[in-house]
């Protein structure tokens, strides 16, 4: 039973393989948003990412969110930002058109916030352009050697660091989405899409070793309750 958590399954998703109504896509987009706010993503940001800017004193920084979906992060830094009496700079980064209109709607009050469509193996923008390059559960949806590259495009566009969130693949994990998650879980796309993205993703000593071969430094993965691994690490040159 527990042979499927042994290595990486690279079965596509379901918004892998575009199997899905726009109507469906709205409502993934909705439901992710309870899914962030309620499951971890929310939280780590702000107990991690944003805790490391108070702490470095950073008065002033700006954001690349890659894959920002509907900008649900960006929106979590802006107000922190705002809250603490800081200056902000965030661009959320999708290649879905609906996603990348999403960002822009969903962010109407927060005129920081801006958004760009693009491809996160290629990253329509140079070296050092953001202080931080930012990703929630996107980096799972490519082969090892495609994560390999976004984290080494990350690396490029980000003067200070990363920050990757991404889902553990492990049986805690599987088995506490499949039972208890599924109950509160409405939208097809993450019903069927959700433990599949469990199985597709890593264990914290795998995506340590994806970080060192995209030539970050200082990489260190934690991980983080209920079901998250999140990666930091830092560009071969910094900016202080």
């Amino acid at each position: 039973m527990f042979d499927r958590f042994r290595q990486r399954s690279y079965e596509l998703e379901n918004l892998d393989k575009g199997t899905y109504t726009p109507e469906e896509y709205e409502g993934c987009i909705v439901e992710l948003q309870w899914v962030n706010r309620w499951l971890g993503d929310t939280k780590t940001l702000d107990d991690l990412f944003l805790a490391e800017i108070e702490r470095l004193g950073v008065r002033s920084f700006s954001v690349l969110d890659v894959g920002a979906g509907s900008g649900e992060l960006l929106r979590v830094a802006a107000n922190w930002a705002r809250d603490t009496e800081r200056k902000s700079f965030l661009v959320g980064l999708e290649l879905n058109e609906r996603s990348a209109k999403s960002i822009l709607e969903e962010s109407a009050e927060f005129p920081e916030i801006h958004s760009v469509r693009g491809n996160g193996l290629r990253l329509p923008f140079q070296d050092r352009a953001f202080d931080y390059a930012i990703q929630s559960l996107t980096l799972h949806h490519f082969d090892d050697e495609g994560a390999v590259e976004i984290l080494r495009e990350m690396g490029r566009v980000a003067r200070r660091g990363i920050f990757v969130i991404d889902l553990h693949r492990s049986p805690v994990a599987y088995f506490f989405y499949t039972t208890i998650g599924k109950l509160f879980l409405h939208n097809r796309l993450l019903r069927e899409d959700g433990a599949l993205s469990i199985l597709k993703s890593w264990k914290p000593q795998e995506l340590e070793k994806l970080g060192r071969a995209a030539g970050l430094k200082n990489v260190t993965v934690d991980e983080h309750f209920p079901s998250r691994l999140v990666l930091s690490g830092e560009p071969v040159t910094t900016t202080v």
